[in-house]
């Protein structure tokens, strides 16, 4: 009985994996911080998502009510809404590494899960 829960929990985290991810960035205007952020993240999606994901951003500056409505405490804050859980991450995701963990783009060892589209490294 315990064996099937375990196999159970491992196909929905894999089928969890396979659906794609849907991101919200929350940021200030243009700020230098605001850039980074879309362009680290930009670069974190094509690298290890492949074409698996949407991205929405909203700019506070323009949407200030979605701040409280979405509970955004901090800019720039990436919430991945899909697949469960919810997660957010607060930064300019520069350290790619904390942002694929907090993304559940790592493996149970805590490597990098590469996409279809990656060369493994040499």
């Amino acid at each position: 009985m315990e064996k099937a829960s375990k196999t159970s929990s491992k196909s929905k985290r894999h089928a969890a994996k396979d659906s794609p991810y849907h991101l919200t960035l929350y940021v200030a205007g243009h700020s230098p911080k605001s850039r980074l952020a879309m362009s680290n993240l930009q670069q974190l999606c094509d690298t290890h998502l492949s074409s698996k994901y949407t991205v929405e951003i909203v700019d506070l500056l323009r949407e200030p009510k979605r701040a409280r409505l979405d509970q955004i405490l901090a800019i720039p804050t990436l919430v991945k809404k899909l697949p469960p859980p919810l997660k957010k991450i607060i930064g300019d995701l520069s350290n790619a590494e904390k942002v694929l963990v907090g993304l559940d783009l790592s493996d149970e060892s805590g490597g990098v899960i590469m996409s279809s589209a990656m060369e493994p490294p040499s």
